[in-house]
């Protein structure tokens, strides 16, 4: 990566909203399992990577929801969690029993909750 681009994605970092953060961050994780499905067949597929980066994501999201700081209603945080236990029950079949359309509920999971994140549900 250029200092140019280094230095944008600095600036755009800390101009970021947290939601922004949290919806660019979601959808990293959403292509990462893009990509992992769509070359399935190809045998060139990282899901290992893509699952744990999303496992990375939800963990530190459930983390959150769940602080006392959280501002969030009580229902809000519920309903987050709810679809946090369930993206963690999905990946841990996944590694058990890998097929690609278990990645499918992810990737739309992953890009519903972006959309929500930044205004554009």
């Amino acid at each position: 990566m250029s200092n140019a681009a280094q230095a944008y994605a600095r600036t755009a970092q800390t101009t970021s909203s947290p939601r922004e953060i949290e919806a660019q961050a979601l959808l990293k994780a959403a292509n990462k399992l893009q990509n992992a499905m769509s070359n399935w067949d190809k045998g060139d597929t990282d899901i290992d990577a893509a699952l744990l980066f999303n496992r990375k994501l939800w963990s530190i999201l459930l983390s959150a929801v769940t602080s006392d700081e959280n501002p969030q209603s009580v229902e809000v945080r519920q309903n987050i969690a709810n679809i946090g236990t369930f993206v963690m029950t999905q990946t841990m079949e996944m590694q058990l029993n890998p097929k690609p359309e278990l990645l499918k509920p992810l990737i739309e999971i992953n890009c519903n909750l972006a959309a929500g994140l930044s205004g554009r549900a």
